[in-house]
Protein backbone atom coordinates (compact mmCIF):
# COMPACT_ATOMS: atom_id res chain seq x y z
CA UNK A 1 0.00 0.00 0.00
CA UNK A 2 1.48 3.52 -0.91
CA UNK A 3 2.01 5.71 1.69
CA UNK A 4 -1.11 8.30 1.69
CA UNK A 5 -2.69 6.12 -0.48
CA UNK A 6 -6.36 4.62 0.19
CA UNK A 7 -6.76 0.40 1.36
CA UNK A 8 -9.74 -0.98 -0.94
CA UNK A 9 -10.37 -3.71 1.59
CA UNK A 10 -11.04 -1.64 3.82
CA UNK A 11 -12.95 1.17 1.98
CA UNK A 12 -14.84 -2.01 0.78
CA UNK A 13 -15.54 -2.81 4.60
CA UNK A 14 -17.03 0.67 5.41
CA UNK A 15 -19.19 1.16 2.61
CA UNK A 16 -20.98 -2.27 3.65
CA UNK A 17 -20.67 -1.44 7.11
CA UNK A 18 -23.08 1.67 6.36
CA UNK A 19 -25.05 -0.11 4.14
CA UNK A 20 -26.18 -2.94 6.97
CA UNK A 21 -26.68 0.09 9.09
CA UNK A 22 -28.77 2.27 6.77
CA UNK A 23 -30.49 -1.28 5.76
CA UNK A 24 -31.30 -1.82 9.79
CA UNK A 25 -32.72 1.74 10.30
CA UNK A 26 -35.09 1.28 7.37
CA UNK A 27 -36.07 -1.73 8.76
CA UNK A 28 -36.60 -0.26 11.70
CA UNK A 29 -38.30 2.64 10.62
CA UNK A 30 -40.80 0.58 8.84
CA UNK A 31 -42.07 -1.51 11.49
CA UNK A 32 -42.56 1.61 13.68
CA UNK A 33 -44.46 3.14 10.86
CA UNK A 34 -46.95 -0.01 10.80
CA UNK A 35 -46.79 -0.19 14.23
CA UNK A 36 -48.56 3.44 14.26
CA UNK A 37 -50.65 2.38 11.28
CA UNK A 38 -51.50 -0.73 13.66
CA UNK A 39 -52.34 1.70 16.67
CA UNK A 40 -54.27 3.89 14.94
CA UNK A 41 -56.73 1.31 13.07
CA UNK A 42 -56.80 -0.08 16.10
CA UNK A 43 -58.40 2.74 17.84
CA UNK A 44 -60.25 3.49 14.59
CA UNK A 45 -61.92 0.44 15.32
CA UNK A 46 -62.64 1.03 18.67
CA UNK A 47 -64.20 4.66 18.34
CA UNK A 48 -66.22 3.42 15.75
CA UNK A 49 -67.91 0.71 17.40
CA UNK A 50 -68.71 2.60 20.48
CA UNK A 51 -70.43 5.25 18.30
CA UNK A 52 -71.91 2.02 16.85
CA UNK A 53 -73.03 0.88 19.99
CA UNK A 54 -74.71 4.14 21.41
CA UNK A 55 -76.29 4.52 18.20
CA UNK A 56 -77.68 1.10 18.50
CA UNK A 57 -78.95 1.78 22.31
CA UNK A 58 -80.09 5.07 21.52
CA UNK A 59 -81.97 3.61 18.83
CA UNK A 60 -83.84 0.80 20.88
CA UNK A 61 -84.84 3.55 23.46
CA UNK A 62 -85.66 6.31 21.97
CA UNK A 63 -88.62 6.54 19.69
CA UNK A 64 -89.28 8.92 16.89
CA UNK A 65 -91.84 11.50 18.16
CA UNK A 66 -93.79 10.98 15.19
CA UNK A 67 -93.96 7.25 15.81
CA UNK A 68 -94.83 7.66 19.62
CA UNK A 69 -98.36 8.95 18.58
CA UNK A 70 -99.15 5.45 17.31
CA UNK A 71 -97.23 3.54 19.42
CA UNK A 72 -97.79 4.31 22.74
CA UNK A 73 -97.71 0.56 24.16
CA UNK A 74 -94.64 -0.77 22.92
CA UNK A 75 -91.73 -2.01 24.93
CA UNK A 76 -88.73 0.34 24.76
CA UNK A 77 -85.85 -1.72 26.16
CA UNK A 78 -84.89 -5.10 27.94
CA UNK A 79 -83.93 -6.49 31.13
CA UNK A 80 -82.51 -10.13 31.00
CA UNK A 81 -85.43 -11.22 29.19
CA UNK A 82 -87.64 -8.95 31.05
CA UNK A 83 -89.62 -5.89 28.91
CA UNK A 84 -88.93 -2.38 30.59
CA UNK A 85 -92.24 -0.74 30.48
CA UNK A 86 -92.81 3.36 31.07
CA UNK A 87 -95.26 4.51 32.90
CA UNK A 88 -97.40 5.91 30.01
CA UNK A 89 -97.26 2.39 28.38
CA UNK A 90 -98.95 1.01 31.40
CA UNK A 91 -101.13 3.78 32.21
CA UNK A 92 -102.76 3.30 29.01
CA UNK A 93 -102.82 -0.36 29.16
CA UNK A 94 -105.39 0.05 32.28
CA UNK A 95 -107.59 2.16 30.87
CA UNK A 96 -105.48 5.27 33.43
CA UNK A 97 -105.53 2.78 36.18
CA UNK A 98 -109.41 2.98 36.37
CA UNK A 99 -111.31 1.34 38.92
CA UNK A 100 -113.38 -0.79 36.79
CA UNK A 101 -110.05 -2.52 36.33
CA UNK A 102 -108.80 -3.55 39.82
CA UNK A 103 -108.62 -7.21 40.21
CA UNK A 104 -106.96 -7.18 43.53
CA UNK A 105 -105.42 -5.38 46.44
CA UNK A 106 -102.29 -6.32 48.92
CA UNK A 107 -99.98 -4.91 50.67
CA UNK A 108 -97.71 -3.53 48.04
CA UNK A 109 -100.77 -2.09 46.21
CA UNK A 110 -103.27 -2.22 43.79
CA UNK A 111 -103.67 -4.79 40.68
CA UNK A 112 -104.88 -3.39 37.76
CA UNK A 113 -106.53 -6.05 34.70
CA UNK A 114 -104.30 -4.65 31.36
CA UNK A 115 -104.02 -4.99 27.51
CA UNK A 116 -101.09 -4.35 26.00
CA UNK A 117 -100.35 -3.11 22.54
CA UNK A 118 -100.10 -6.44 20.92
CA UNK A 119 -103.40 -7.59 22.89
CA UNK A 120 -101.71 -9.65 25.42
CA UNK A 121 -103.96 -9.57 28.69
CA UNK A 122 -101.90 -8.78 31.75
CA UNK A 123 -101.94 -7.95 35.36
CA UNK A 124 -100.50 -4.63 36.47
CA UNK A 125 -99.29 -4.29 39.85
CA UNK A 126 -98.85 -0.29 41.13
CA UNK A 127 -96.59 0.18 44.42
CA UNK A 128 -98.41 2.38 46.80
CA UNK A 129 -96.34 5.63 47.33
CA UNK A 130 -94.28 3.24 49.90
CA UNK A 131 -91.27 3.38 51.76
CA UNK A 132 -88.14 1.49 52.01
CA UNK A 133 -89.89 -1.80 52.43
CA UNK A 134 -92.08 -1.37 49.73
CA UNK A 135 -88.78 -0.51 47.88
CA UNK A 136 -87.00 -3.12 48.56
CA UNK A 137 -90.12 -6.11 48.05
CA UNK A 138 -89.99 -4.23 44.63
CA UNK A 139 -86.32 -4.87 43.95
CA UNK A 140 -86.31 -8.40 45.62
CA UNK A 141 -89.29 -9.43 42.42
CA UNK A 142 -87.85 -8.27 40.12
CA UNK A 143 -84.45 -9.73 41.14
CA UNK A 144 -85.52 -13.21 41.51
CA UNK A 145 -88.46 -13.51 38.73
CA UNK A 146 -85.68 -12.68 35.94
CA UNK A 147 -83.97 -15.43 37.10
CA UNK A 148 -87.11 -18.39 37.99
CA UNK A 149 -88.54 -20.30 35.19
CA UNK A 150 -91.23 -22.90 36.39
CA UNK A 151 -94.49 -23.44 35.21
CA UNK A 152 -96.00 -23.56 38.51
CA UNK A 153 -94.59 -19.49 39.14
CA UNK A 154 -96.14 -16.55 38.10
CA UNK A 155 -94.51 -14.92 35.13
CA UNK A 156 -93.21 -11.64 35.62
CA UNK A 157 -93.50 -9.96 31.99
CA UNK A 158 -91.44 -6.80 32.77
CA UNK A 159 -91.77 -3.76 35.15
CA UNK A 160 -91.66 0.04 35.14
CA UNK A 161 -89.04 2.10 37.67
CA UNK A 162 -89.72 5.75 37.20
CA UNK A 163 -88.50 8.06 39.76
CA UNK A 164 -91.41 7.13 42.33
CA UNK A 165 -93.77 4.98 40.31
CA UNK A 166 -92.96 1.03 40.71
CA UNK A 167 -94.72 -1.02 38.72
CA UNK A 168 -94.90 -5.24 38.47
CA UNK A 169 -96.17 -6.74 34.85
CA UNK A 170 -97.07 -10.36 35.22
CA UNK A 171 -99.52 -12.80 33.42
CA UNK A 172 -102.90 -12.48 33.61
CA UNK A 173 -104.40 -15.08 35.52
CA UNK A 174 -108.43 -14.82 34.62
CA UNK A 175 -109.45 -16.72 38.41
CA UNK A 176 -107.75 -14.76 40.85
CA UNK A 177 -106.77 -16.12 44.31
CA UNK A 178 -107.68 -19.30 45.35
CA UNK A 179 -108.90 -17.60 48.78
CA UNK A 180 -111.39 -16.01 46.53
CA UNK A 181 -112.83 -19.54 45.45
CA UNK A 182 -112.81 -20.75 49.60
CA UNK A 183 -114.88 -17.97 51.36
CA UNK A 184 -116.13 -14.56 50.27
CA UNK A 185 -113.61 -11.87 51.25
CA UNK A 186 -114.62 -8.20 52.37
CA UNK A 187 -118.61 -8.79 52.34
CA UNK A 188 -117.62 -10.38 48.63
CA UNK A 189 -121.39 -10.81 47.67
CA UNK A 190 -120.01 -13.29 44.77
CA UNK A 191 -121.67 -17.06 45.02
CA UNK A 192 -120.54 -20.12 42.90
CA UNK A 193 -117.14 -19.62 43.77
CA UNK A 194 -116.86 -23.21 45.22
CA UNK A 195 -113.91 -26.15 43.98
CA UNK A 196 -114.67 -29.18 44.08
CA UNK A 197 -112.65 -31.76 45.16
CA UNK A 198 -110.66 -33.16 42.50
CA UNK A 199 -110.17 -29.04 41.30
CA UNK A 200 -108.51 -28.76 45.20
CA UNK A 201 -106.27 -31.62 45.15
CA UNK A 202 -105.27 -30.63 41.50
CA UNK A 203 -104.10 -26.83 43.02
CA UNK A 204 -102.64 -28.41 46.18
CA UNK A 205 -100.30 -30.21 43.71
CA UNK A 206 -99.41 -27.30 41.10
CA UNK A 207 -99.01 -25.03 44.80
CA UNK A 208 -96.37 -27.71 45.99
CA UNK A 209 -94.53 -28.29 42.95
CA UNK A 210 -94.09 -24.70 42.64
CA UNK A 211 -92.52 -24.41 46.22
CA UNK A 212 -90.34 -27.51 45.94
CA UNK A 213 -88.95 -25.44 42.58
CA UNK A 214 -87.92 -22.74 44.75
CA UNK A 215 -86.66 -25.32 47.43
CA UNK A 216 -85.05 -28.09 45.63
CA UNK A 217 -84.05 -27.02 42.08
CA UNK A 218 -82.49 -23.49 43.07
CA UNK A 219 -79.07 -23.26 44.92
CA UNK A 220 -79.21 -21.69 47.25
CA UNK A 221 -82.90 -22.12 47.84
CA UNK A 222 -85.59 -19.56 47.92
CA UNK A 223 -87.99 -19.04 50.78
CA UNK A 224 -91.17 -17.18 49.76
CA UNK A 225 -92.01 -16.47 53.31
CA UNK A 226 -95.87 -15.34 52.51
CA UNK A 227 -97.35 -18.34 51.18
CA UNK A 228 -100.95 -18.52 51.60
CA UNK A 229 -104.06 -18.99 49.34
CA UNK A 230 -104.35 -15.32 48.10
CA UNK A 231 -100.75 -15.85 46.40
CA UNK A 232 -101.84 -19.04 44.51
CA UNK A 233 -103.16 -17.69 41.19
CA UNK A 234 -105.47 -19.95 39.29
CA UNK A 235 -105.81 -19.77 35.34
CA UNK A 236 -108.72 -19.84 33.43
CA UNK A 237 -108.55 -23.57 33.62
CA UNK A 238 -107.81 -23.09 37.10
CA UNK A 239 -104.22 -24.35 37.01
CA UNK A 240 -102.36 -22.56 39.91
CA UNK A 241 -99.14 -21.01 39.82
CA UNK A 242 -97.57 -19.38 43.11
CA UNK A 243 -97.25 -15.39 42.79
CA UNK A 244 -95.95 -12.44 45.37
CA UNK A 245 -91.69 -12.85 45.76
CA UNK A 246 -91.50 -9.45 47.60
CA UNK A 247 -90.93 -10.99 50.82
CA UNK A 248 -88.96 -14.04 50.13
CA UNK A 249 -85.23 -14.68 51.30
CA UNK A 250 -82.29 -16.90 49.76
CA UNK A 251 -82.14 -19.65 52.26
CA UNK A 252 -79.08 -21.52 53.67
CA UNK A 253 -76.80 -24.08 51.44
CA UNK A 254 -76.27 -25.96 54.67
CA UNK A 255 -78.27 -29.29 55.37
CA UNK A 256 -80.40 -27.92 58.09
CA UNK A 257 -79.63 -24.65 58.15
CA UNK A 258 -81.32 -21.13 58.90
CA UNK A 259 -81.07 -18.03 57.67
CA UNK A 260 -81.70 -14.68 60.80
CA UNK A 261 -83.97 -12.46 59.59
CA UNK A 262 -87.35 -10.22 61.41
CA UNK A 263 -90.64 -11.63 61.14
CA UNK A 264 -92.50 -10.76 58.59
CA UNK A 265 -95.35 -12.92 56.92
CA UNK A 266 -99.33 -12.96 57.30
CA UNK A 267 -101.00 -13.98 60.57
CA UNK A 268 -102.08 -17.45 60.64
CA UNK A 269 -99.60 -19.12 58.16
CA UNK A 270 -96.16 -17.66 59.91
CA UNK A 271 -94.09 -21.09 61.01
CA UNK A 272 -94.26 -20.90 64.72
CA UNK A 273 -90.08 -21.05 65.16
CA UNK A 274 -89.82 -18.48 62.89
CA UNK A 275 -92.09 -16.38 65.08
CA UNK A 276 -90.01 -16.69 67.99
CA UNK A 277 -86.88 -16.79 66.77
CA UNK A 278 -86.69 -15.36 63.27
CA UNK A 279 -84.85 -18.22 61.94
CA UNK A 280 -85.95 -18.98 58.72
CA UNK A 281 -85.77 -22.39 56.87
CA UNK A 282 -87.55 -23.74 53.77
CA UNK A 283 -90.05 -26.08 56.51
CA UNK A 284 -91.02 -22.41 57.14
CA UNK A 285 -92.95 -22.45 53.86
CA UNK A 286 -93.69 -26.21 54.77
CA UNK A 287 -95.66 -24.96 57.47
CA UNK A 288 -97.76 -22.09 55.35
CA UNK A 289 -98.11 -24.87 53.18
CA UNK A 290 -99.84 -26.86 55.51
CA UNK A 291 -102.03 -24.03 56.67
CA UNK A 292 -102.88 -23.85 52.75
CA UNK A 293 -104.04 -27.40 52.58
CA UNK A 294 -106.13 -26.80 55.77
CA UNK A 295 -108.17 -24.44 53.74
CA UNK A 296 -108.62 -26.56 51.29
CA UNK A 297 -110.17 -29.24 53.50
CA UNK A 298 -112.16 -27.04 55.39
CA UNK A 299 -113.15 -23.78 53.42
CA UNK A 300 -111.71 -21.77 56.58
CA UNK A 301 -109.50 -18.93 57.15
CA UNK A 302 -106.38 -19.36 59.02
CA UNK A 303 -107.47 -16.90 61.96
CA UNK A 304 -111.10 -16.05 62.42
CA UNK A 305 -112.06 -14.54 65.91
CA UNK A 306 -115.83 -14.81 65.02
CA UNK A 307 -115.88 -18.54 65.59
CA UNK A 308 -116.41 -20.36 68.84
CA UNK A 309 -113.86 -20.73 71.86
CA UNK A 310 -111.27 -23.36 70.45
CA UNK A 311 -111.64 -22.97 66.62
CA UNK A 312 -110.72 -19.09 65.73
CA UNK A 313 -106.95 -20.16 64.77
CA UNK A 314 -107.62 -23.40 61.86
CA UNK A 315 -104.37 -25.43 63.12
CA UNK A 316 -104.87 -25.68 66.85
CA UNK A 317 -108.73 -26.84 65.97
CA UNK A 318 -108.05 -28.88 63.15
CA UNK A 319 -104.87 -30.64 64.15
CA UNK A 320 -105.73 -32.78 66.89
CA UNK A 321 -108.48 -34.41 64.37
CA UNK A 322 -106.38 -34.45 61.30
CA UNK A 323 -105.50 -38.19 62.14
CA UNK A 324 -109.04 -39.37 63.38
CA UNK A 325 -110.81 -41.17 60.71
CA UNK A 326 -114.04 -40.46 62.51
CA UNK A 327 -113.25 -36.72 63.53
CA UNK A 328 -111.71 -35.57 60.33
CA UNK A 329 -114.89 -35.93 58.11
CA UNK A 330 -116.32 -33.43 60.44
CA UNK A 331 -113.88 -31.17 59.56
CA UNK A 332 -114.27 -30.98 55.75
CA UNK A 333 -116.23 -28.16 53.79
CA UNK A 334 -119.83 -28.95 53.60
CA UNK A 335 -120.02 -28.08 49.87
CA UNK A 336 -117.72 -31.18 49.06
CA UNK A 337 -119.63 -33.44 50.78
CA UNK A 338 -120.45 -36.76 47.94
CA UNK A 339 -117.20 -35.25 46.29
CA UNK A 340 -114.25 -37.55 47.84
CA UNK A 341 -113.40 -40.99 49.58
CA UNK A 342 -112.67 -41.40 52.74
CA UNK A 343 -109.28 -42.87 51.54
CA UNK A 344 -108.30 -39.70 49.77
CA UNK A 345 -109.61 -37.59 52.97
CA UNK A 346 -107.35 -39.50 54.97
CA UNK A 347 -104.00 -39.13 52.89
CA UNK A 348 -104.73 -35.22 52.44
CA UNK A 349 -105.29 -34.92 56.05
CA UNK A 350 -101.93 -36.76 56.72
CA UNK A 351 -99.69 -34.88 54.84
CA UNK A 352 -101.67 -31.49 56.30
CA UNK A 353 -100.53 -32.76 59.53
CA UNK A 354 -97.47 -33.34 59.30
CA UNK A 355 -96.83 -29.79 57.24
CA UNK A 356 -98.11 -28.18 60.57
CA UNK A 357 -96.27 -29.70 62.50
CA UNK A 358 -95.13 -27.28 65.74
CA UNK A 359 -91.55 -28.67 65.45
CA UNK A 360 -89.73 -28.09 61.99
CA UNK A 361 -87.90 -31.16 61.64
CA UNK A 362 -90.94 -33.56 61.72
CA UNK A 363 -91.60 -32.03 58.65
CA UNK A 364 -91.71 -33.53 55.34
CA UNK A 365 -89.82 -31.73 52.50
CA UNK A 366 -92.16 -30.26 49.98
CA UNK A 367 -90.39 -33.31 47.25
CA UNK A 368 -92.19 -35.68 49.70
CA UNK A 369 -95.32 -33.99 50.16
CA UNK A 370 -95.60 -33.62 45.79
CA UNK A 371 -94.66 -37.38 45.50
CA UNK A 372 -97.95 -37.94 47.88
CA UNK A 373 -100.28 -36.17 46.24
CA UNK A 374 -99.54 -37.33 42.99
CA UNK A 375 -101.32 -40.70 42.65
CA UNK A 376 -104.45 -38.19 44.53
CA UNK A 377 -104.49 -36.15 41.54
CA UNK A 378 -103.92 -39.10 38.86
CA UNK A 379 -106.87 -40.92 39.93
CA UNK A 380 -109.07 -37.67 38.63
CA UNK A 381 -106.98 -36.83 35.92
CA UNK A 382 -109.45 -39.04 33.11
CA UNK A 383 -112.87 -37.16 34.88
CA UNK A 384 -111.53 -33.55 35.59
CA UNK A 385 -113.89 -31.49 35.24
CA UNK A 386 -114.59 -27.73 37.36
CA UNK A 387 -118.15 -27.05 38.11
CA UNK A 388 -119.42 -23.92 39.96
CA UNK A 389 -116.51 -21.32 39.47
CA UNK A 390 -116.61 -18.03 38.33
CA UNK A 391 -114.03 -16.40 36.64
CA UNK A 392 -112.96 -12.81 36.01
CA UNK A 393 -113.42 -11.42 32.16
Amino acid sequence: MEKGGEDPEFSYSYYRRKERIALVAIVVLASVAVASLLVAFSYYCYIRNKVLSKRSKSHSTVVDSKDKACCTDLEVATDEGLHVFTFKQLHSATGGFSKSNVVGHGGFGSVYRGVLSNGRKVAVKLMDQAGKQGEEEFKMEVELLKRLRSPYLLDLIGYCSNSSRKLLVYEFMANGGLQEHLYPINGSNNVNLKLDWETRLRIALEAAKGLEYLHEHVSPPVIHRDFKSSNILLDKNFHAKVSDFGLAKLGSDKAGGHVSTRVLGTQGYVAPEYALTGHLTTKSDVYSYGVVLLELLTGRVPVDAKRPHGEGVLVSWALPQLTDREKVVQIMDPTLEGQYSMKEVIQVAAIAAMCVQPEADYRPLMADVVQSLVPLVKTHRSTANVGGCSSFQ
